[in-house]
């Protein structure tokens, strides 16, 4: 028999913390139309259409760490709202490329001033954006988040040597 860990795990705590953070999100993109996956996405083309790309479908997933088939389903839902233009790539026509119209760089411009208050105050206990501590955990979630989770794959039957 195994007895309860008398302290969160933390996985459990990274865990909670993603939730906490998804549900503040949502809050706080409400008001103006769109979830926090959402964000995720107007957010992302905005700060992309800053540097001049117009990225695809899957560039985009790729940059903000979604699937590209749940991209895909965003990308109709805010177009379809008028924030965002999906056009197919003249170069490669199974590729779908990704703008913002003017109404998605007003709203993600607002969504992002926002959340980056939101994140502030995230951040207020470790000192605030910029600092050490920050700097610290902000190098932590990312050695954690290069860690491969996925189970190791069985070898093939047709690979494994019999023995003697």
């Amino acid at each position: 028999m195994s007895k309860a860990s008398p302290e969160p795990t933390p996985g459990y705590l990274v865990w909670r913390l993603a939730n906490k953070w998804r549900v503040a999100v949502d809050r706080a993109v409400g008001p103006l139309g769109l979830t926090h996956a959402q964000y995720v996405v107007v957010a992302s083309l905005y700060g992309m259409g800053r540097s001049g790309e117009r990225p695809s479908q899957r560039r985009l997933a790729d940059h903000a760490g979604l699937e590209a088939l749940y991209v895909s389903k965003l990308a109709r839902v805010l177009e379809s709202s008028g924030l965002l233009a999906r056009t197919r790539d003249p170069r490669d026509p199974r590729a779908v490329r990704l703008a913002l119209t003017d109404e998605g760089q007003d709203v993600a411009r607002r969504a992002v001033d926002v959340v980056q208050e939101l994140h502030r105050r995230l951040l207020e206990p470790l000192g605030g954006p910029g600092t050490a501590r920050t700097h610290a955990f902000t190098d932590e979630l990312t050695t954690l988040l290069g860690t491969p989770l996925a189970p190791p794959v069985p070898h093939d039957q047709s690979t494994r040597r019999s023995t003697p």
